[in-house]
């Protein structure tokens, strides 16, 4: 099965929201499936979640203000803010799904490899050298 695109209704009913501009739902989920495209591809099945997550970071908050004050008008804007981005969870979620990340094992064995030893075993070449029960 491949991934599916959320729609601007689910985004909606991800937010908790009972209206839902459609057009700036479908632009933000557009962007953000592409901006998790940059970190894999092809999507696998299950990210939806942090489709939704990404999309809908940036249309309740989009220029992600992070420190308001109603009283005399106070706004604090982080450094390059705005837009769709990926959070560090998000980038090791899409990994995790992909199946890629965690501990694995590589063997650099190749499956012709003969298990006799490739030095020359000869009674000739070693001779007595060897101390008694080392044989």
């Amino acid at each position: 099965m491949a991934f599916v695109s959320p729609t601007a209704e689910q985004l909606g009913m991800y937010l908790g929201t009972a209206e839902i501009d459609g057009d700036r739902a479908d632009l933000l989920i557009q962007q953000a499936v592409a901006l998790a495209q940059s970190v894999v591809r092809p999507l696998p099945d299950d990210a939806s979640a942090v489709v939704l997550s990404v999309a809908g970071r940036a249309y309740v908050n989009p220029q992600q203000v992070s420190y308001e004050t109603i009283g005399p008008m106070s706004v604090q804007r982080p450094t390059g803010s705005g837009g769709l981005y990926l959070t560090k969870a998000d980038k090791a979620a899409l990994k995790s799904l992909a199946g890629r990340g965690g501990a694995f094992t590589v063997d650099p064995t190749p499956s012709s490899a003969d298990p006799s030893p490739t030095w020359p075993v000869d009674e000739v070449f070693f001779g007595d050298e060897f101390e008694p029960g080392w044989s």
